[in-house]
């Protein structure tokens, strides 16, 4: 794969991580959270399991020989979509938003220097700690 494609394709992952944030958070004023949770996942599901018909189901067959705990995404999929609803819903996109991205660098940090989950090694160091800092320091005059 292009460099350009990887980029291409996890930025229209942002895209859309922001529009469904403001989606969500209009259904989670109007509904509630674990309503407006329901929903997405329900027509994500749907539209899923559609795509996995049309497409007659890939690889699905192989699930069991993945480590059990890889399957706790679909719980950790909740947790970001109810807290991306409800937090867009209370402090806006851009506070809701510079808040997560600022924790996500964080955590990926962590997890890149420990080699969690079964990621490669990459040391945190000085440039990082700095960027780490600089988000930090943005997620502050954005929320003050």
């Amino acid at each position: 794969m292009s460099a350009v494609w990887v980029i291409t394709v996890a930025a229209i992952a942002g895209v859309a991580i922001t529009v469904q944030g403001q989606l969500m958070g209009i259904m989670d004023r109007g509904l509630g959270t674990m309503e407006s949770v329901f929903i997405t996942y329900a027509v994500g599901g749907v539209l899923a399991a559609l795509l996995l018909l049309l497409f007659r189901g890939g690889n699905l067959g192989q699930w069991q020989q993945l480590p059990w705990w890889v399957l706790s995404s679909g719980i950790v999929g909740l947790v970001i979509v109810s807290g991306i609803g409800y937090s867009v819903g209370q402090l806006g996109a851009v506070g809701a938003f510079t808040v997560i991205v600022a924790v996500q660098f964080f955590v990926a940090t962590l997890i890149d220097h420990f080699g969690l989950f079964g990621a490669p090694v990459r040391e945190i160091g000085l440039r990082k700690l700095t960027g780490i800092g600089t988000l930090m320091l943005g997620v502050w005059l954005t929320l003050r």
